[in-house]
């Protein structure tokens, strides 16, 4: 086993999708590992490659497999978003139905069967696609994922509003990102119009056929653990991860023990 992660140098793709194309930061991990199987992450609703850190790496790493995390369009370096344009109500169902797809094309990837690893806003497009595609994906894992939305959700999407206009969230955000104040309200904001209070994916969920592990922390700040236990009930096959003393982002506050979970995981699908 080697003792470190091979990483390349984050770089850009030119991603056709409809109309338009888009330039998409992505970056490799173990590209030399060519028969190792494959994890694509998929961030958060304010991330972005850099923003990860290195924990992808660590997972690629204890998991000897290989990694590809990349920068959705409007976030990291990525073509930034328009801050007129806004954003459909179903963007995560356009992420996962047609920019991902879009992505795997361009990267060569379409006949791959990969593993998904989503966190939050990325663990809801998990879901849609292996739902979408349920022949495409070899197993998914999703964090504190949304299935639908709820009183605690928007009540944390505020509290991010107030931290954005009363502290250097922003200035933050601009460390991992061209255009952090679209990044921001194009997120914000949609989160918390009077449409997307009726956003729901659980009708999706039974096309779900591959093996699925949910993993939330127990003081998640933004979802009860109603959203793991609903994809379990939905898709029966899912295992399911709940973390003690962690919030939103097990692989911020919990490394070591998502890690132990994923790798465990990974070891008994075929």
């Amino acid at each position: 086993m080697t003792q470190t992660s091979t990483i390349s140098r984050p770089a850009l793709i030119t991603v056709p999708m409809a109309d338009t194309s888009m330039d998409i930061e992505y970056q490799w991990i173990n590209p030399e590992l060519t028969t190792a199987d494959l994890i694509i992450f998929l961030h958060e609703g304010l991330g972005s490659i850099s923003m990860w850190r290195d924990w992808p790496a660590q997972l690629c790493q204890a998991a000897q497999c290989r990694g590809l995390v990349y920068s959705r369009y409007g976030y990291g370096q990525s073509t930034p978003r328009s801050a007129d344009k806004l954003r459909n109500i179903d963007y995560l169902h356009i992420e996962a139905q047609q920019a991902l797809p879009a992505f795997l094309q361009a990267m060569g990837l379409q006949d791959q069967r990969p593993i998904l690893f989503g966190h939050s806003d990325g663990g809801s497009i998990a879901l849609i696609y292996a739902a979408s595609h349920p022949d495409a994906v070899k197993a998914i894992m999703v964090a504190a994922p949304h299935i639908f939305v709820e009183d605690i959700t928007l009540e944390g999407i505020v509290a991010a509003r107030e931290l954005a206009s009363t502290t250097d969230l922003i200035e933050k955000l601009g460390r991992h990102h061209r255009n952090p104040s679209t990044v921001f309200s194009s997120w914000n904001d949609t989160w918390l119009t009077d449409q997307f209070r009726d956003w729901n994916i659980e009708a999706l969920l039974p096309q779900i056929q591959c093996p699925l592990l949910a993993i939330q922390g127990d003081n998640d700040e933004y979802g009860t653990l109603e959203q793991i236990q609903g994809i379990k009930r939905l898709a029966p096959q899912t295992q399911l991860c709940i973390l003690p003393d962690c919030g939103h982002s097990p692989h911020r506050e919990q490394a070591t023990a998502l890690n132990v979970a994923i790798t465990d995981f990974l070891k008994n699908i075929s």
